[in-house]
């Protein structure tokens, strides 16, 4: 199963409440993360596309700067995920092959449908919530500006187009009880139904 949604809009707060009910589940930012740390081709290929001023003081990778980077530039928004996207699907493509047959997991893609990958899972969840409480969530962050967070917003399919795509919908607007309501009631409605759990459907290829 996918577990998507749009920036700040509760996607880790459900996959981590599915983790507390024992589903097995990954992170693709958590991946990308790693894709980009210091010694690996990830990190050589960022610096050789936007040179060394992406690095901080210790070598790593400023993800700041290079988000001021990318989001200002969709081409190279483009070029970046050419770099993260294969690695982190390969890896998602390995976790779920290591799940036993009988147990279904959750994979969290903030890029699922910006991807064409919606098509390799038999369902997919995605967490939606108003736009002004996405908005209100974004810039709450550290270092947000406005300008920031419309600009991430902007940059992946509407919120509004990923629910009417999904199988299911969480809508995180509400209590943090509410949320933990609505993972419940999947997580009884697929665990009381083994035959119909969501399955992941490995790639015919990587094209």
């Amino acid at each position: 199963m996918a577990l998507t949604g749009g920036i700040a809009t509760g996607k880790s707060y459900v996959r981590t409440a599915f983790a507390a009910l024992g589903v097995p589940t990954i992170d693709a930012d958590a991946l990308a993360r790693d894709a980009l740390a210091p010694g690996t081709p990830g990190l050589a290929a960022v610096i050789d596309r936007f040179g060394a001023t992406v690095l901080g003081a210790g070598g790593a990778l400023d993800r700041q700067r290079l988000a001021a980077l990318v989001f200002a530039d969709p081409e190279a928004r483009r070029q970046l995920e050419a770099i993260v996207h294969p690695a982190v699907r390969t890896a998602i493509d390995a976790w779920f092959s290591t799940l036993p047959a009988d147990t279904w997991g959750i994979a969290d893609i903030p890029l699922l449908y910006e991807t064409g990958r919606a098509a390799q899972f038999d369902a997919v969840i995605v967490t939606t919530c108003p736009p002004t409480t996405q908005l209100a969530r974004l810039t709450a962050r550290p270092g947000m500006t406005l300008d920031d967070a419309q600009r991430r917003i902007a940059a992946q399919l509407p919120l509004a187009d990923k629910a009417a795509r999904a199988n299911y919908v969480i809508d995180t607007g509400g209590s943090f009880e509410d949320t933990d309501r609505q993972v419940r009631e999947l997580f009884e409605r697929f665990n009381g139904a083994p035959t119909r759990a969501p399955r992941f459907s490995p790639p015919v290829s990587n094209v």
